[in-house]
């Protein structure tokens, strides 16, 4: 189990004073990141059925719910404000596609309230804590066949986050993270069709977290070897490639959460950098579609099956405009601009888009994966025989190509301002003081 212990040693007894500063700053943004989306999503479809679910299940009242105030157990309460979080797609990822501060946020502010607080040092080092290890425990795209990442990968993080807040010991630990083996889950489809599930998922994971730790506290115990055991996460998940020596190689030194990137549009991380590509070309052809012949678009494999399906409304516009390549690029061309705004179900359902989205035709090919994850190409060809072509290696917002502080401060203000339920007179400024 040596793994597993190494795992447990570095929860237990990092200081904040050892950890890099990119890692420190990568943390901030996390926290700024998923308390802004948590705002903005306040109102998205699925939060209100799910908040009066909650409220109407009831139980012991330890946490309160962001935005609405509602007093629920931490577990209710992590899942409510998660789901807010993920809701509109504009949190940090890592790829291939495992979410992380949108559930190891919420459950970690779930615990500190039913703990009784804790300082900010305590919480921002919980909130490191549970990044690096979702991080640790990132997979590949092969590994993953399908599993959403976040439902795999970020159910350790979430709890590791959550029993630091609340002060487990090393055995109550080394039994959460055993207990979180048992909540890995969650499906691509859920993206794929376009279904509130997905938002939904981030919240089960913060939930599943909270419980995790919950149990533990009272003394229910988890599978000692859930890291590198006969039938633990490197065997069940990562195939038994010495996954679980992986995971803890360089700990302390070596902080993977730096490789977070964050996004620059509400879309999923795969539209990235297409969407930029898109605007520019738009700019620099100073067209809005309607001279336009043919746009094609060619993603790497992964991508493609995520993102690549022609488009289609659903029941769900939001994550079905979140999820098309096709959208996002005839959004973009048309509107010359890719805010949140722009994917609400209003704007993907606009019937003006129809013909510029049926002439944006998504392709894969596989010698892109050597160009890196987020690789992607786009040519526009106009009536007047004008074609332009581009692409990138590293789509924007991904390590390599980071955003700006700027565009930091300028996703949380969009957050705030898109808000449909306002916070209280000076609240946005108590946030970022906060962070």
């Amino acid at each position: 189990m040596k793994s597993e212990l190494q795992l447990i040693e570095f929860i237990r007894t990092l200081r904040l004073d050892d950890v890099d500063a990119a890692a420190v700053t990568t943390a901030r943004r996390v926290l700024g990141g998923t308390m802004a989306t948590t705002v903005a999503g306040a109102l998205e479809d699925g939060v209100g059925p799910l908040r009066e679910l909650l409220v109407r299940r009831s139980g012991t009242p330890t946490a309160t719910s962001l935005v609405y105030g509602d007093r629920l157990p931490a577990t209710s309460a992590a899942l409510l404000n998660a789901t807010m979080a993920r809701a509109l797609d504009y949190c940090d990822a890592m790829a291939p596609g495992v979410h992380v501060g949108s559930s190891v946020v919420p459950a970690a502010l779930a615990m500190a309230e039913q703990a009784g607080g804790c300082s900010g040092e305590q919480f921002l080092r919980a909130v490191i804590i549970g990044c690096e290890v979702a991080a640790r425990f990132n997979l590949t795209e092969a590994m993953y066949d399908g599993f959403d990442p976040t439902g795999v990968a970020t159910v350790f993080g979430a709890t590791a986050a959550a029993g630091v807040i609340a002060q487990l010991d090393d055995g109550q630990l080394h039994h959460a993270l055993g207990l979180a083996l048992n909540r890995c889950g969650g499906s691509y489809q859920s993206n794929v069709d376009a279904s509130l599930a997905v938002r939904l998922q981030q919240g089960v994971v913060a939930h599943a977290a909270v419980e995790c730790v919950e149990f533990a506290a009272v003394g229910i115990t988890g599978p000692a070897e859930f890291l590198g055991g006969v039938y633990g996460y490197a065997h069940l998940f990562a195939r038994d490639r010495g996954f679980a020596q992986e995971v803890v190689d360089g700990l302390g030194d070596d902080w993977r959460l730096t490789g977070f990137m964050f996004k620059k549009f509400p879309s999923c991380g795969a539209t990235q950098g297409v969407t930029q590509l898109a605007l520019d070309l738009a700019r620099e052809l100073e067209t809005r579609g309607d001279d336009v012949d043919r746009i094609a678009v060619t993603l790497t494999p992964y991508c493609h099956r995520l993102v690549g399906n022609p488009f289609s409304i659903g029941a769900n516009p939001r994550v079905s405009g979140q999820f098309s390549v096709q959208y996002c690029v005839a959004s973009a061309v048309a509107r010359g601009v890719a805010g949140l705004r722009e994917f609400s179900p209003e704007a993907v359902s606009d019937p003006q888009l129809t013909r510029l989205i049926d002439l944006v035709e998504v392709s894969a090919d596989a010698a892109l994966d050597r160009r890196g994850h987020s690789a992607v190409d786009i040519e526009i060809r106009m009536h007047d025989g004008r074609v332009e072509r581009r692409g990138y290696d590293t789509s924007p917002g991904y390590p390599g190509n980071e955003l700006s502080d700027a565009d930091h401060r300028r996703r949380f203000d969009d957050c705030m301002a898109y808000a449909e339920l306002r916070l209280a007179p000076g609240a946005v400024d108590d946030v970022r003081s906060f962070v």
